[in-house]
């Protein structure tokens, strides 16, 4: 039993990332672990007379996540898309869209890739999270693995998360972008954390 035990133990702890974070990366800021926090950052790649970040809210005040300040003589005032970007559930408030205004027509971005080239060149740390969100990873201030970065001439690069299953795993992934041109590199580090209850009270519907 006690072999069994031991087999077990050495198992689980080379199941975990094994990886450390370099000494010349900076943690994350708490506050961009936010997807919402992330927009006001963004330099289009392109010039627009005037843009905005919306939800999929039937309500036109709550619709609006992110306002570029619109000129008092411009009005937009266009239905939503079908689909956007950023899709958590099936109704309202699950997704997000761009709408923009270029000589004097509007301009839709409603999925991730349009995202990403409404970024284009990726201009601060902010822009490059977005794009990795687009990927599907996010930023977990919780560990060094999971919120890391380095800014350099022609990469910005991080150690960002991405979480699965239930009971939550979540495994540590070396991102490098590509300042120019978006690209994204991924490097898969391992798992740096495993919860041990799986919570579907928030799937629980009340009689």
């Amino acid at each position: 039993m006690k072999i069994i035990f031991f087999v077990s133990l050495i198992l689980s702890n080379l199941f975990f990332a094994q990886t450390t974070v370099p000494d010349d990366y900076r943690k994350i800021p708490d506050i961009l672990d936010t997807t919402e926090y992330l927009y006001p950052f963004i330099v289009p790649d392109k010039e627009y007379g005037y843009w905005r970040v919306l939800t999929n809210d039937t309500d036109p005040e709550k619709a609006v996540i992110y306002d570029s300040q619109m000129p008092e003589f411009m009005t937009i005032n266009e239905p939503i898309p079908e689909k956007g970007f950023f899709q958590k559930c099936i109704g309202n408030r699950c997704f997000s869209y761009i709408l923009a205004c270029k000589k004097e027509r509007s301009v839709y971005f409603s999925s991730e890739q349009q995202l990403r080239d409404f970024i284009g060149t990726v201009d601060n740390l902010p822009e490059a999270i977005l794009i990795a969100q687009t990927y599907g990873f996010s930023v977990d201030t919780s560990h060094k693995l999971g919120a890391s970065y380095k800014i350099e001439d022609k990469n910005i690069s991080l150690y960002i998360s991405k979480s699965k299953g239930c009971p939550e795993i979540k495994e540590s992934y070396f991102v490098k972008i590509n300042r120019k041109t978006g690209r994204l590199e991924s490097k898969n580090n391992g798992v740096y954390f495993k919860s041990e209850n799986c919570d579907h009270s928030s799937s629980n519907v009340s009689p």
